[in-house]
């Protein structure tokens, strides 16, 4: 089944370009771009779904600390003004 994609003629360009200066064809070069990002997503997600359940672990297990303890050391790593 072929999936036809309307592109701007900006993003049109800059894909033949980069096909061009691989010396590929055009359509091999976004299906290889276009499964790098899907990749790439898919792993991105993965990802935020660790760090969301590590995070809830942590504070189910006692291992959290307060907000006024993470604020004061934002301020101070980052020389933030201190509330008034």
């Amino acid at each position: 089944m072929a999936i036809v994609v309307t592109l701007s003629p900006e993003l049109e360009a800059l894909l033949l370009d980069k096909a061009v200066r691989r010396g590929q064809d055009v359509s091999f070069v976004a299906s290889e771009l276009l499964a790098s990002v899907l990749e790439w997503e898919e792993q991105d997600s993965e990802e935020a779904i660790k760090g969301i359940q590590q995070g809830l672990d942590d504070f189910e297990s006692g291992q959290f600390r307060s907000f006024q303890d993470f604020a004061r050391e934002q301020r101070s790593k980052y020389n933030l003004p201190t509330d008034s």
